[in-house]
């Protein structure tokens, strides 16, 4: 049977209890966003606001920022549930980047130009086409709202991978549709389909 414990064992041990308790409070409030976040998930925000009540759920947003270069993980999946970001590579189109340095260098809405359009879309289904699985998409904005005729979507590619980047310095391009690599376009099926935003511009967020 185990002995009683006397008044200045029981203070101890609830002090020690209590600043227990209270350690992941106090862990919790340091885990604020870091600058980078912060920046992407205020993006996030405004433009899902924007586009309002034409998008069908606003929980994540898919932020496409062309002011990075491709090598870099630049396709930001902002969760605005649960403040974070997480990030892809993706890539420009052929015609935003000519000299092809994975450098995009104008955007276009115009058919033919094989341009990245800037703006914000609405992600749609799922469909199977000349890329596989991909996700249709339909443009919000004056600057992108060809989106739709001229096939802009989200698709795997072979060509948006760390393995090219390894190889080559940079992705690939395509003809205008944010492609991604296979593995990390299920991310996109499975958390920006059906709805929510997807913003593209030249941010430079690093």
């Amino acid at each position: 049977m185990p002995l009683p414990m006397n008044r200045r064992d029981f203070l101890a041990a609830s002090t020690a209890g209590a600043a227990a308790l209270a350690l992941p409070l106090r862990v919790a409030a340091q885990a604020a966003p870091d600058e980078r976040t912060r920046r992407i998930l205020d993006i996030a925000k405004r433009e899902v606001e924007r586009a309002g009540d034409v998008l069908w759920r606003r929980d994540i947003a898919g932020i496409a920022d062309f002011g990075v270069h491709s090598s870099i993980p630049r396709f930001h999946f902002a969760n605005l549930e649960n403040g974070t970001v997480r990030s892809f590579l993706v890539t420009h189109g052929t015609g935003s980047d000519p000299e092809h340095d994975g450098w995009l260098k104008n955007f276009s809405n115009v058919d033919g130009s094989l341009c990245t359009s800037r703006g914000a879309y609405i992600s749609w289904e799922w469909y199977t086409g000349r890329y596989g699985t991909s996700i249709r998409l339909g443009g919000l904005d004056a600057d992108n709202s060809n989106a739709l005729p001229r096939a802009i979507v989200m698709h795997a590619a072979s060509y948006a991978t760390p393995e090219h980047v390894a190889r080559w310095g940079r992705l690939g391009r395509s003809n205008g549709c944010f492609a991604m690599g296979p593995e990390d376009f299920r991310e996109a099926l499975w958390h920006l389909s059906g709805g929510r935003l997807l913003y593209a511009e030249q941010l430079g967020i690093t």
